[in-house]
């Protein structure tokens, strides 16, 4: 089976974070999948920050094996912050999506139920969500083939 990983980084951070205060666990993860077949493409989607801390997070997904997509961090002059990667990651779905039979995507962001519809009818493709069950948009849940709640046994 080929698999293909994509990886809303932010929103793993923070989902996490704000429900059990602590981290993902990106390694363990990975040793789950591998076992479910070849890994033939994995993207984790992060915002870039000119930070120590993030550098080092970074380098650690490269050596587990994500190829790393950065967008700049881009602060409005109200002050808010925006990197946002919907459509980055909607696009690089789309175009993996016929070479693969599984895409995995990791978010809670309901805003991708209507990508997984259509791959899954378009490709055949099966499609299972990582996320935080109270911080996942229901859309998302019913739209997967698969949600797999994270819990205490992905987090660091």
């Amino acid at each position: 089976m080929k698999i293909a990983i994509f990886v809303d980084v932010q929103n793993i951070f923070y989902t996490t974070r704000d429900t059990y205060q602590r981290q993902f666990n990106y390694r363990k993860f990975w040793e789950i999948i591998e076992k479910q077949g070849e890994i033939t493409s994995a993207r984790a989607y992060a915002v870039q920050r000119i930070d120590t801390q993030q550098h080092k997070f970074q380098n650690a997904l490269k050596h587990i094996g994500f190829d790393i997509i950065l967008k700049p961090f881009i602060r409005r002059s109200d002050g808010t912050a925006k990197g946002d990667w919907d459509v980055g990651i909607t696009i690089d779905v789309m175009e993996i999506a016929p070479t693969v039979d599984k895409v995995i995507l990791l978010t809670g962001d309901g805003d991708f139920a209507i990508l997984l519809d259509k791959i899954r009818h378009s490709y055949g493709v099966t499609t299972d969500v990582y996320g935080v069950k109270a911080l996942t948009a229901k859309g998302l849940i019913d739209s997967a083939t698969r949600f797999n709640a994270i819990g205490l046994d992905l987090l660091l």
